[in-house]
């Protein structure tokens, strides 16, 4: 049994991963600001189940708030797990400020509170966005990241670099997991693959932003939930920065043609313009996951879309 501090348990990826540690006897203080970004409810009904679990206990805060952390967050934690942040990177080309304060001020905000309780372990939740424009594939965690291509991005890394000091100057094993396009059950509505299930299901046109070539390493919700269990036993070294994808790219009209045949309907598409931020292409290599962390990602596209699909179809009936 671990005791664990997890920001942003609400969401898609902090209520899947909160699922998973309650049933093999963890303890979860789960931190939220249930923010408007994507609609309140959503979250509500993430965590429904979770609030009468003997095991679970919510703060709904800010961790832009350092000193309602400090109030309000006592006890021994064995780690801590930062998944909270400002997504997207579309919208961070509208509000730079607001995601620097939320991902990088938050981020030290909660190394400061590790610090402060003692907590020698802290996940924290990086994402490929880091990479760029990259050519060279599959992406490698000793590739340069030094231009990022969007506020979010550059976001990320910079909370990668606090942490390196922090483990640097404090002694806490930093361990920075970057994400690879994560779909599957309670995905975000405003994602991809759950926005294009929905409007298909509604017999709406989808927009596609190029030509349909831009390319994403898509890695299902559990298989990410693996790689950050790992990670929270994970000794080794005092700092990492590790890849967390499928390695396996596709194309968006690829994705499209898997996601009609799945749910028996063609989809009406339209395509626009290329937007500011987006790369063309990510692709993670994953080796050192499956060196340091005994990753291995078992769960195909068209798997997990069937997975998808299967509680999409049920949300609906509701």
């Amino acid at each position: 049994m671990q005791r664990i501090l997890l920001t942003g348990g609400a969401g898609f990826i902090g209520s899947s991963l909160t699922e998973v540690l309650l049933k093999e006897g963890h303890e979860i203080t789960a931190i939220d600001n249930f923010s408007d970004f994507y609609s309140p409810e959503i979250k509500e009904k993430n965590i429904a189940k979770f609030k009468e679990h003997l095991n679970y206990k919510l703060y709904r805060i800010d961790i832009v708030n350092l000193k309602e952390l400090y109030s309000l967050i006592k006890g021994d934690f064995d780690v801590i797990i930062h998944l909270a942040a400002k997504g997207g990177v579309r919208p961070s080309i509208v509000d730079p400020l607001g995601y620097e304060v939320v991902n990088v001020q938050g981020t030290l905000n909660m190394l400061e509170l590790a610090r402060s309780l003692g907590v020698k372990q802290f996940i924290f939740a990086s994402s490929s966005s880091v990479y760029g424009q990259n050519p060279n594939v599959p992406w490698n965690e000793t590739d340069v990241v030094d231009m990022p291509i969007s506020p979010y991005a550059a976001t990320k890394k910079s909370a990668e670099l606090h942490g390196s000091v922090y483990s640097h100057l404090y002694g806490i094993r930093f361990i920075a997991l970057r994400l690879f396009t994560v779909y599957g059950p309670k995905q975000r509505p405003d994602l991809a693959i759950s926005k294009f299930a929905r409007q298909m299901m509604q017999k709406e046109t989808l927009s596609i932003y190029g030509t349909g070539e831009t390319m994403r390493d898509y890695t299902y919700i559990d298989d990410v939930v693996l790689g950050l269990k790992a990670a929270m036993d994970y000794k080794d070294s005092n700092f990492e920065v590790i890849n967390i994808g499928n390695s396996y790219t596709v194309s968006v009209s690829e994705l499209l043609k898997v996601m009609g045949r799945i749910f028996q309907m063609e989809p009406k598409v339209i395509f626009e313009s290329e937007q500011a931020g987006d790369v063309h292409q990510t692709y993670a290599d994953i080796s050192k996951a499956k060196k340091l962390l005994n990753y291995n990602p078992t769960t195909s596209l068209e798997a997990g879309l069937l997975k998808f699909r299967d509680w999409i179809y049920k949300e609906s009936n509701k």
